[in-house]
């Protein structure tokens, strides 16, 4: 990728959490999805992809935008790195449940769990480690 355009994608990026650390999440969605349209089709095979993805996901989250934030982690795990990664899982399988798709929140909140314990949990509403700790008591 040109060295311009990866120095703005870095630019935007840290704009956006720049405005994440502000409470600004609506804003920094825009910043997250102008770097995430700077890199080329498919996202998926860039190294920058990840991240942006990552950032758009867990700002969709926040804001309750549960829909498009699946539909970023999803392309955040499809990405070089992202299966595996707790908190990604994490964000996944929080979606998935507000979504209603409690098969898909059971998958991806054991593996958030499995990956990063049940420290990844906190700081976050409890139902979502009490939801994976009654699967394991059920199953």
């Amino acid at each position: 990728m040109h060295d311009a355009r990866h120095e703005t994608i870095a630019e935007l990026c840290a704009m956006g959490e720049e405005l994440v650390r502000r409470k600004e999440l609506a804003s920094a969605l825009l910043k997250f999805r102008e770097a995430l349209a700077l890199i080329p089709r498919p996202v998926e095979e860039h190294d920058e992809a990840l991240e942006i993805l990552r950032a758009i996901g867990d700002t969709c989250f926040r804001l309750g935008r549960f829909s498009e934030g699946k539909y970023a982690l999803q392309g955040a795990v499809r990405s070089s790195g992202g299966l595996g990664s707790p908190f990604i899982h994490l964000r996944l399988g929080q979606c998935e449940l507000e979504l209603g798709n409690r098969e898909r929140a059971e998958e991806e909140l054991s593996r958030a769990l499995q990956g990063g314990g049940e420290a990844l949990f906190s700081g976050e509403a409890p139902k979502y480690l009490a939801f994976v700790k009654s699967l394991k008591q059920t199953g």
